[in-house]
């Protein structure tokens, strides 16, 4: 059965620790716009436990993805009507990237902050540079990065691992109500493989202890299975699954 309080609880984080520029309320769904970068910040998200669709309102909410030239993305988290999910689907609205938020608790045994890791409290246009860069692709949009990771209210500690002085993996912790999630982890492509994002979300997860949380989260693609390895590892289990539904596009490959 699933846990709705600890869903919602965790969904609430979630969206404050990664801002979109626009939401908008209705009914218990929450749409959310940030220019069409990343999924989580450009969908409709349940917020309610048993919250419904219908057709009316999800043409509405479609209308105000097409307005903002973001395709329409529903992120379902399970806490909605399970019809909402077989309304998207008879209406050809794609499950797509089907994703893990996993939990793990903090204690003393992740005190220690790795000292080749360094953590700042405020974003830099370098951290934002780098970090995008090794994202690549739809991600390597640095500029809308900068406008979102600016937006963060709560505690933040941008992570950069140096070798040799070049920075070669990156990572975000964000602290609010005794949970620290983890966001962004990347490392230099030429370089992963080799234990640097280990040692980025160990340190971030030290920080977070010290800033006294007691549970870290993320997020994980449930097809990444070396990531989920990676974090399996640090104890992290999983908390629920989201999907999406997006709607279909013109092409006959989408």
């Amino acid at each position: 059965m699933k846990d709705h309080s600890l869903i919602i609880g965790l969904e609430s984080r979630l969206l404050n620790a990664w801002p979109s520029f626009d939401y908008q309320l209705y009914d218990g769904w929450v749409l959310r716009l940030a220019n069409g970068y990343s999924k989580r910040a450009n969908s409709a998200t349940p917020f309610r436990p048993d919250v419904g669709l219908d057709d009316e309102l999800i043409d509405y909410m479609v209308a105000r993805f097409v307005e903002a030239n973001v395709r329409p993305t529903f992120r379902l988290n399970g806490v909605e009507d399970p019809n909402a999910e077989e309304l998207l689907k008879q209406r050809g609205f794609k499950e797509i990237e089907p994703t893990h938020v996993l939990t793990a608790p903090i204690g003393i045994d992740h005190a220690e902050i790795d000292p080749e890791v360094d953590l700042e409290p405020q974003v830099s246009k370098r951290w934002v540079r780098e970090a995008a860069k090794s994202y690549g692709g739809d991600k390597a949009d640095d500029e809308t990065l900068m406008r979102i990771v600016a937006r963060i209210r709560q505690k933040t500690a941008f992570a950069t691992l140096s070798l040799d002085d070049r920075p070669v993996a990156w990572g975000l912790g964000v602290v609010e109500r005794g949970y620290v999630g983890l966001y962004d982890i990347v490392v230099s492509p030429d370089l992963r493989g080799i234990g640097l994002g280990r040692r980025v979300v160990s340190s971030l997860m030290a920080w977070g202890y010290g800033q006294g949380a007691h549970t870290a989260y993320l997020q994980v693609r449930e097809e990444n299975e070396i990531a989920r390895s990676l974090y399996e590892a640090f104890g992290f289990r999983i908390a629920y699954r989201y999907t999406h539904r997006v709607m279909p596009g013109r092409s006959s490959s989408e």
